[in-house]
């Protein structure tokens, strides 16, 4: 798979700047090109030198660099498009709290039903919170990490003592923002 595939920056590889000229691109090319190729006993790395001489023969054919820019162009303004979400990522971040919470909640009450531990499933868990798997997965991958929840044998969930502390200790605020929630669609 090339690097362009991958969705490596040539520009950056090569150090120019994507409105560089043909012949600034040539030039930093012998430059690094000389300072990484792997006969060079001092500097040499030949993992560099394949990914420089890559970019090189990318960006020094014309037809290859219109069609990389436009990837290039493509990738630099979904990156924008993700960063500039940022105005939603506060309510996203209270939401996965919220979910990380109730996640926890529903896991300790099966814990306290049968303390042994009988895990729940991800589709148990799917139905019980009303959100998709696919929603969940990341919310379980983090608590997880955490130590907070763990897998039994067959891949049930369970809390852990480390998930009931931090449970414990996020418990009134998750239920004073849920009663928050509530009261506007009471009233």
């Amino acid at each position: 798979m090339t690097q362009e595939a991958r969705g490596a920056d040539y520009y950056e590889v090569l150090q120019v700047n994507p409105s560089a000229e043909l012949d600034t691109i040539h030039r930093v090319y012998r430059l690094l090109a000389q300072r990484f190729h792997p006969d060079n006993q001092q500097t040499g790395d030949a993992k560099r030198f394949r990914a420089i001489h890559e970019a090189y023969t990318v960006l020094a054919n014309p037809e290859q660099r219109a069609r990389y820019d436009v990837i290039y162009h493509q990738q630099k303004q979904d990156r924008w498009r993700l960063v500039s979400t940022g105005q939603t990522a506060e309510e996203d971040f209270e939401l996965e709290h919220i979910t990380r919470l109730t996640l926890l909640e529903a896991l300790q009450a099966k814990r306290r039903i049968d303390a042994t531990g009988s895990g729940t499933s991800a589709i148990e868990l799917e139905s019980l919170l009303g959100l998709p798997r696919e929603h969940l997965e990341y919310t379980i991958w983090y608590l997880a990490q955490k130590k907070f929840i763990q897998r039994d044998d067959s891949a049930r969930l369970l809390i852990t003592a480390e998930g009931v502390d931090f449970l414990e200790q996020n418990y009134r605020a998750n239920s004073q923002r849920r009663r928050l929630q509530a009261s506007p669609q009471d009233q």
